[in-house]
C-alpha cells in the first residue's frame, strides 16, 4: 500500500480544492475585479444629479414618501437619503424576496420627481449578482459561494506549504519568474502558478477572510471574538426608551431629524433616515461622510417618540464609540474592495483580483499535463 507523506497530503487537499473551487474563484475573482471601480465607472456613464439650493425647508420624511408613493404605491420604502450637497432627496425602496431595488429623486423643496433608477437594472447588478450568487437563485447561488470561498482559504493555505522550499537556494529560484528562451511553455505555466500565487497570496487571504466575515454569519462571530471583541455583531435596531405617543395634530419626531442632523453633522456628506419596522423600535440613521467609504460612518439610534439617543449593544454604533476590534470588523467591506485607502488600494485590490483569477487557470494545466504524463507512462509498459 503507498503511503503519503506529509508534503504529498498537502498536494492532494491542494489539488482536490482547487478542482472543486476553480471556477467559482475565477468568477469571483474576475467579478471582484470588475466591482472595485463600480462607483467611479457609474459616476462617469451617468450625469451626477443637482439641485438648485434654496433658503427654505426641505421635505420632510413624511412628505418625501408621499411624493414617492406616488409613483410606487405598492412598494416597501427603505429609507430616505437627505444630502447636505445640492442634490435631490432620494426615496429608496427595496423588498427582499422576490428582490425590488428602486429609487426615486426628488427635488427637496416642491417633491417633483427629478429621476427614477432601478438598481437591479444595470451592469454592475448583473457582476454584482455573479459575485454573491453565481447567477445563481440566492438560496442555491450563495452557499456555494460562501464555502467555496472557505474552500478558496485552505487553497491559499496548503499553496503556501507547498510553495515553500526546503532550502535558500531554492527560495530564491521561487521569487522571481527566471525564464530562458529554451524554457518549455509547461515550465512557463508552472512558474506563474507558483511565484504569482506566492506574492498576491497575502492579498489573497485579505480577500477570503473579509469575504467570509460577510458570507458565514459563525466566522463572522469566530473572527470578531478571536480578536477580542465584546460587542453584538448582530445588526441591531433597539427599543424606545419611551412609550409616549404624540398626538395626531403635533409634527411626527422624525420629521424633525433633517434639520437637526444637518446642524449637528455639517461635515457629514449625507444622512439616511429609516422609518421604524415597528411601534416599539427607534428610528435607525446612518450618517457618511465619504463617497465610497463606510467604515467611518456613525449608526445613530432615537427614540420615534422623543427623539432621544438610544444606545444599541451592537458593533454598529456612533463611530467615536467603537473599539480597535469594532474599527476592524467596520472596515471590512472597505477592505474587501480595496477602498480603505482610495484610489492606491483600489489599483490594488484591481490587479490582484485579476492575478488570482489566473491562478485556477494555471493550476488546471498542471494538472491536465500531469495526467497526460501518466497515460504516456502507462501505455509505453
Amino acid at each position: 500500500m503507498r503511503s503519503f507523506n506529509t508534503r504529498q497530503v498537502f498536494r492532494l487537499i491542494h489539488l482536490f480544492i482547487g478542482l472543486t473551487s476553480g471556477l467559482i474563484v475565477f468568477i469571483e475573482a474576475v467579478t471582484g475585479a470588475i466591482w472595485v471601480f463600480n462607483e467611479e465607472i457609474s459616476s462617469l456613464l451617468k450625469e451626477d444629479i443637482t439641485v438648485e439650493m434654496k433658503d427654505a425647508p426641505k421635505l420632510s420624511p413624511t412628505e418625501a414618501v408621499a411624493f414617492a408613493k406616488n409613483e410606487l404605491p405598492n412598494r416597501a420604502v427603505h429609507g430616505i437619503l437627505y444630502s447636505n450637497e445640492a442634490k435631490p432627496i432620494e426615496v429608496i425602496f427595496y423588498e427582499a424576496e422576490p428582490e425590488f431595488y428602486y429609487s426615486i429623486y426628488l427635488d427637496p423643496y416642491s417633491g417633483k420627481v427629478i429621476d427614477r433608477k432601478n438598481h437591479k437594472d444595470s451592469f454592475f447588478s448583473f457582476v454584482l449578482d455573479g459575485h454573491l450568487h453565481l447567477w445563481l437563485p440566492p438560496k442555491i447561488g450563495t452557499p456555494i459561494v460562501s464555502y467555496g470561498t472557505l474552500l478558496f482559504l485552505f487553497s491559499i493555505i496548503t499553496g503556501i506549504v507547498l510553495w515553500w522550499p526546503k532550502n535558500r537556494k531554492g527560495r530564491r529560484q521561487r521569487l522571481k519568474l527566471d525564464w530562458k528562451p529554451s524554457t518549455r511553455w509547461r515550465r512557463k505555466n508552472f512558474d506563474l502558478h507558483t511565484v504569482l500565487g506566492f506574492y498576491v497570496s497575502a492579498l489573497a487571504l485579505v480577500f477570503a477572510i473579509t469575504g467570509l466575515v460577510m458570507a458565514l454569519n459563525w466566522f463572522y462571530v469566530l473572527f470578531y471574538s478571536s480578536i477580542g471583541g465584546d460587542k453584538e455583531t448582530a445588526f441591531i435596531i433597539p427599543k424606545n426608551t419611551s412609550e409616549k405617543i404624540p398626538s395626531e395634530n403635533q409634527l411626527k419626531p422624525i420629521d424633525q431629524l433633517p434639520d437637526f442632523l444637518e446642524k449637528q453633522y455639517p461635515t457629514a456628506k449625507d444622512y439616511e433616515i429609516h422609518f421604524p419596522y415597528a411601534d416599539s423600535v427607534s428610528i435607525y440613521v446612518e450618517v457618511s461622510y465619504q463617497d465610497g467609504i463606510y467604515s467611518d460612518a456613525d449608526y445613530l439610534f432615537f427614540d420615534q417618540y422623543t427623539l432621544e439617543d438610544v444606545s444599541t449593544p451592537s458593533v454598529y454604533g456612533k463611530y467615536q464609540d467603537a473599539s480597535f476590534q469594532d474599527h476592524l470588523i467596520r472596515m471590512n467591506y472597505d477592505i474587501h474592495v480595496g477602498a480603505i485607502l482610495g484610489l492606491p488600494t483600489k489599483v490594488l485590490a484591481f490587479l490582484t483580483s485579476l492575478l488570482i483569477a489566473t491562478l485556477p487557470i494555471t493550476g488546471l494545466v498542471i494538472y491536465l499535463g500531469r495526467k497526460k504524463k501518466q497515460k504516456q507512462r502507462i501505455s509505453t509498459y
